[in-house]
């Protein structure tokens, strides 16, 4: 599920996937040009592939994007617009994974013992360098 600002339809501000809709191969999720890169793969036994590092880039990265994957439990996610208009409010469950680009979010826990990986580019320079907070 793609969602797009309402406010600039040409802006992807988050994407919800879920990995039991998933195929065997790689599924690229997020465009080559955002700074969060995630991909989805369903593997069979004996896959491997070459070693390799990677080569240090200057990066220019001037945004923060951010990806909870929700690997036991339930969560809601409020995921906002670029005016800090509701852009949806979407149940993840576990397999299930948001992305924001831009825009905010909110999360509620929905059950207790719920688990959840957080993803996000740094440096991260602290709450108030970080946030603004939305009301």
């Amino acid at each position: 599920m793609k969602l797009y600002s309402k406010i600039n339809p040409f802006i992807l501000c988050h994407t919800i996937h879920r990995i039991s809709e998933d195929k065997e191969g790689r599924i690229d999720i997020t465009d080559p040009k955002e700074f969060l890169q995630i991909s989805s793969l369903v593997l069979n036994e004996g896959k491997t592939f070459r070693p390799h590092k990677h080569i240090p880039q200057e990066r220019n990265i001037n945004i923060t994007q951010e990806s909870w994957v929700v690997i036991k439990g339930s969560v809601k996610a409020i995921l906002y617009d670029l005016d800090d208009s509701i852009l949806a409010e979407v149940i993840l469950n576990a397999g299930d994974m948001s992305v924001t680009f831009c825009g905010g979010h909110n999360y509620v826990i929905l059950e207790d013992d719920t688990r959840v990986l957080e993803f996000k580019n740094g440096p991260y320079n602290g709450q108030a360098a970080d946030k603004v907070f939305i009301d």
